[in-house]
């Protein structure tokens, strides 16, 4: 029997489509455009929105993680993936078998690719990342051509690609991030002297808005795929259109006396007669505990200020200035109802965090419904 979701976000997968040919179309024939759907497509549900964006023109798909790039084939999904994240070597097999594109950065793992891909008969194609300001992952520019010399010994892998990410291209200064691209520019005209390297990448979704300089063979874009720009900082003449909108529906309707608390801690008091709608989602399903007495959501078309503490699967929200509320309405807490529109960059702004972090944040136990394409 079917099970009525009563949280749910909805993916507007044609909207996805849109800002990914509106990204191609801004990049220009010269660059490929690989969509980044890492971290579920950044809560968007990672198969339907990998398969909108490769009907769109993406051209190849790129993730964090080896699971992510396994789930991605096990769909049927046959484009090139690229896995931008690090890995141990017992994970090794595993990228073989699935004919995941690898970055590699450490002699360990590339051994162990190389066994693996002896193993099964292939030649596994991997890059590697240029470290030129982000100081968490690759090789330092003066690291660069010795790991080139001992990784490209390896008779069963094949150094397709190097590729470097932006620390600052959201900011308004892009002065380091045109540094960064310098530095990766130079390194890769020193490695490119010596070694065939078909492919460079870095242009993330912000360089691509500002930064037309660094597109290169190939743009990745993440958060701009999803209808977000990457911060208020950047060009937003692109007119992406979000794709994610989340439901809840009201549930118990009752009127609080003044004096009455509301929630955990009594963080919320009445101080008068207060009509107070339960909403069956929280922490649990994503909703950030920070939107406790600040966040809002959208009844009936207005906006309903969320009260109290934030709970693992419970919000109650004010909506004493709302006529007619009752169980069953739904509520948005991302997206549009009428003629009013809570962004996610405003949920972040209530949460002190990034937008990013709010469409990543939602767990499985939101039920995703895909619509268009």
């Amino acid at each position: 029997m079917a099970i009525t979701p009563t949280n749910f976000a909805v993916i507007d997968l044609d909207a996805i489509a849109y800002n990914v040919a509106a990204l191609k179309a801004r990049v220009g024939p010269g660059a490929a455009l690989w969509a980044v759907v890492k971290a579920n497509a950044y809560g968007h549900g990672a198969v339907p929105v990998a398969r909108a964006a490769l009907a769109a023109g993406a051209s190849r798909l790129a993730v964090a993680r080896i699971r992510e790039g396994v789930e991605l084939r096990q769909a049927g999904i046959e484009a090139p993936i690229l896995v931008m994240g690090y890995h141990l070597p017992n994970e090794a097999e595993a990228a073989v078998a699935h004919d995941l594109i690898m970055t590699v950065n450490d002699v360990a793992f590339a051994r162990a690719l190389d066994d693996q891909a002896r193993d099964a008969g292939k030649t596994t194609p991997i890059h590697v990342k240029v470290d030129t300001g982000m100081g968490r992952f690759g090789l330092l520019p003066e690291e660069l051509l010795d790991f080139l010399e001992s990784v490209t010994r390896f008779p069963h892998l094949e150094l397709e690609g190097l590729w470097t990410h932006f620390a600052t291209a959201d900011e308004p200064d892009k002065g380091f991030a045109r540094q960064q691209f310098a530095m990766f520019r130079y390194a890769a005209f020193l490695a490119r002297d010596r070694f065939e390297i078909p492919m460079l990448h870095a242009a993330n979704s912000a360089a691509i808005l500002d930064l037309p300089e660094t597109y290169l063979d190939a743009v990745r874009p993440g958060i701009a795929i999803y209808g977000l720009y990457p911060s208020g900082e950047v060009s937003m003449d692109a007119a992406l259109r979000p794709a994610l909108t989340l439901v809840s529906h009201v549930g118990r309707v009752r009127t609080l006396p003044p004096g009455a608390s509301v929630s955990y801690g009594r963080a919320f008091i009445a101080r008068r007669h207060t009509r107070v709608a339960l909403l069956p989602i929280g922490y649990g399903d994503g909703i950030h505990r920070l939107l406790s007495n600040r966040g809002q959501v959208l009844i009936r078309g207005q906006r309903a200020p969320i009260i109290g503490r934030v709970c693992m699967d419970n919000i109650m929200v004010d909506v004493s200035a709302i006529e007619g509320v009752q169980e069953g309405d739904e509520a948005v807490l991302i997206g549009r109802q009428g003629d009013e529109v809570i962004t996610a960059e405003e949920v972040a702004a209530w949460a002190q965090t990034i937008n990013y972090e709010v469409t990543t944040a939602l767990m499985p136990r939101v039920y995703r419904d895909f619509r268009g394409r």
